[in-house]
């Protein structure tokens, strides 16, 4: 089989491995797409290089079939369609409240071990939720970026009817608008890049740019001048932070996406004023898994927009490079089989 390696210093290998028997309570995965995101983006330019164990195979947006079941793992078979839930909560303590998602010493499969960016995986069998036989893989590839969407509009009590302003129209920020709507909600979503508002507006989404149009104002005219009921942040930028606590209304919740490595600068004041709430949202739970494959498999939303690139695994060095040269896409997915 082949695999890819991080190597440091902006530089992927693809290498020739055995395949390996899956342990107890693991399962071997015949992987079939995996998705390239931010956070590999950022491994890519030696940003996490003190937490990933390199040379290190990465990846965690992905989908497959099961290919081995190790000894003691029920509920799964070779043929099963499945993707994997990256989350090794097994250290979860007492003092974790039974949020295990966000446990302390949570460990991000794909990042501190070893990921999917190959051809053959084994994973433990917790981490797996099984797909339908008519789910597409391809698709599939998006249900672990979806997840997170669909974590963020539920912890902002998102309902039908109200409006949501989402800031940063990248592919988790679209992806968060995709789902809103869903929801029933009114989405206005905000966007300094023009190839971003333009790909929003193919998937029928409002989108405007911050610099060209006064967003508070625009969000008056569509709101009666009631302003949003719910703001996600997922831009990581202080002119995002600076607009959040404007743009949202009386009792507005504003949903923290972006990881914001620093401190930053917030208009406090507004919180008191106009009794808002700051929300963090990080990764997702198992309902929020669930959710994300139901709307996969429906498949009625365009989901198939969002893929703007498909390639070999044998080309991963390539792929980075020009997500760099070209930051205006959404989401690449390695081919891990062709």
């Amino acid at each position: 089989m082949i695999a890819t390696q991080y190597k440091g210093d902006k530089t992927f290998s693809v290498i020739e491995k055995e395949i390996e028997a899956p342990g107890a309570g693991e399962v071997r995965i015949k992987v079939a797409y995996v998705g390239v995101c931010g956070t590999d983006v950022h491994i890519y330019h030696g940003m996490m290089d003190k937490r990933v164990n390199i040379p290190e195979t990465i990846g965690h947006e992905m989908s497959g079939t099961i290919d081995a079941v190790g000894e003691g793992v029920e509920g799964f078979k070779v043929g099963d369609k499945i993707v994997v839930r990256p989350l090794d909560d097994r250290k979860v303590k007492p003092s974790d409240k039974g949020f295990n998602h966000i446990c302390e010493e949570l460990k991000f499969i794909g990042i501190d071990s070893p990921g999917a960016m190959q051809q053959y995986w084994n994973v433990p069998a917790f981490t797996l939720h099984k797909l339908k036989e008519e789910t597409d893989l391809k698709l599939a590839a998006l249900i672990e970026p979806l997840s997170v969407a669909v974590h963020d509009v539920r912890m902002g009590w998102l309902q039908a009817g109200e409006t949501a302003v989402v800031l940063g129209g990248g592919p988790i920020g679209l992806l968060v608008a995709l789902v809103a709507k869903e929801k029933g909600a009114q989405v206005i979503v905000s966007e300094v890049n023009d190839t971003r508002i333009a790909k929003a507006k193919e998937l029928g989404l409002d989108a405007v740019n911050p610099m060209q149009t006064d967003l508070v104002d625009y969000v008056k005219s569509k709101t009666d001048n009631k302003r949003a009921d719910v703001v996600f942040e997922v831009a990581g930028v202080q002119p995002a932070l600076d607009i959040m606590t404007e743009v949202a209304g009386i009792r507005g919740r504003i949903v923290m996406v972006a990881i914001h490595g620093q401190k930053k600068e917030v208009d406090l004041f507004k919180f008191f004023w106009k009794e808002l709430k700051l929300i963090g949202a990080r990764v997702y739970e198992k309902e929020d898994y669930e959710k994300a494959i139901a709307l996969i498999t429906a498949n009625e939303l365009p989901f198939n927009d969002m893929i703007t690139d498909v390639q070999p695994l044998k080309n991963i060095q390539r792929v980075f490079e020009n997500i760099d040269k070209n930051p205006d896409g959404l989401k690449v997915l390695m081919d891990c089989q062709s």
